[in-house]
């Protein structure tokens, strides 16, 4: 049930339009003041792709100096953040830009604050760890799906496949802005993941165990809405404005919610398929969504039916999932685990990995065992 008193955070500047990039350095004018130092974290597809071009113009026809970081990589590892970090201090930074997908954002949120605090990344790791200050910080996603540029959150690869997240306050940014013409080119199987990704936030925030509150439930139904009416047209016409603008405001509603009352075991168990297989993270969550809620039904019937009837489905967890599985197959992405590499002898590994995001297991509606995560990963294979 939702507790009677509650916390709620969100960035505390949203601007939403088309080509908005155009228009960055007059947005973010009061944040940047005299500064004149752009660091812009980004990946070197969206940079090929020309997706930083309008945003750096608009910042350097106003004289400010932009320097570009263009080496962020999926599950960003904990040496390009350093790497990002070091190229930033070289540069004497004084805002941080991030553009892009997930990772990018992710590694621009803990530059700038690696910048502006004295503490070292490993002190970061956990939850309410950093404690900043940090450098302004600006995010500007290329994708519909991870919300991070209104969360708290960086998810970083520490050695070889783990994945570790900092979730602090300090890391959500001072403006989030949101231009759907820098999605009109996304790949449909991108647009498909990225976009059932912030479905599953929206799904998961509604049902988080600890810290749902009325505010968050109310983003979640809202960005829940805004995804499904719009992720099959955005996946059939790329550049189909509304789909895409309804797309990046579904996504970043569904993140206001998780940021705030936190995902639980759908993103525990795809962790270990990012790690360990380098599955892309909404791929990842699309596969274990359905496994899950089915899972966690004998505890959150109620909610997830709440859910259903909300989007005009049989008011249920089955009708909950039976549509979430039906647009997997309509937008055309993979459903089994076997269809990314997965075999029979890997899921005690993945179960044993996933069972060790403790982080986010405590928000799950229901306890998950081992058991429970081998099996759910088997009812996918």
């Amino acid at each position: 049930m939702t507790a009677s008193a509650f916390s709620f955070r969100t960035v505390p500047h949203i601007h939403a339009g088309a080509g908005a990039a155009r228009q960055l350095a007059r947005l973010a004018a009061p944040l940047i003041g005299s500064r004149k130092r752009v660091f812009l974290v980004t990946d070197q597809g969206v940079r090929k792709a020309g997706l930083i071009d309008a945003a750096t113009a608009s910042l350097e026809e106003a004289g400010l100096q932009v320097e570009i970081y263009d080496r962020v990589v999926a599950d960003p590892p904990k040496s390009v953040v350093l790497e990002a970090e070091d190229k930033a201090r070289g540069f004497g930074a004084e805002v941080v830009l991030g553009l892009g997908g997930g990772s990018s954002m992710d590694t621009a949120k803990v530059v700038a604050l690696l910048l502006g605090s004295s503490q070292t990344l490993d002190d970061m790791y956990g939850v309410n760890n950093a404690t900043g200050p940090r450098l302004p910080l600006i995010l500007i996603p290329t994708t519909a799906g991870t919300g991070s540029e209104v969360t708290p959150i960086s998810v970083l690869t520490v050695g070889e496949s783990t994945k570790m997240g900092i979730n602090a306050p300090a890391l959500y940014a001072d403006l989030a802005v949101l231009d759907a013409e820098l999605t009109y080119g996304l790949p449909r199987a991108v647009t498909a993941a990225t976009g059932i990704d912030a479905m599953v936030h929206a799904i998961e925030a509604y049902t988080s165990k600890i810290e749902k509150n009325p505010v968050s439930d109310a983003l979640a139904l809202a960005g829940l809405k805004k995804l499904h009416g719009a992720i099959e047209t955005a996946c059939r016409d790329g550049s189909d404005r509304q789909a895409r603008e309804d797309m990046l405001l579904g996504a970043l509603l569904a993140g206001q919610a998780f940021a705030n009352a936190p995902v639980g075991a759908v993103h525990a168990l795809a962790y270990p398929l990012g790690g360990v297989f380098h599955v892309p993270h909404g791929l990842s969550n699309s596969l274990m969504l359905p496994p899950v809620l089915r899972y966690n039904a004998s505890a959150a019937e109620p909610l997830y039916a709440e859910l259903a009837s909300h989007l005009g489905l049989h008011a249920s967890t089955d009708g909950l999932v039976t549509e979430m599985e039906r647009i997997a197959d309509s937008v055309g992405i993979e459903t089994r685990l076997t269809q990314v590499g997965v075999s029979h002898n890997d899921l005690p590994r993945l179960a044993e990995e996933a069972m060790e995001v403790k982080r986010l297991l405590v928000n799950n509606p229901r306890e998950m065992t081992l058991e429970a995560a081998q099996a759910c990963y088997e009812a996918v294979l």
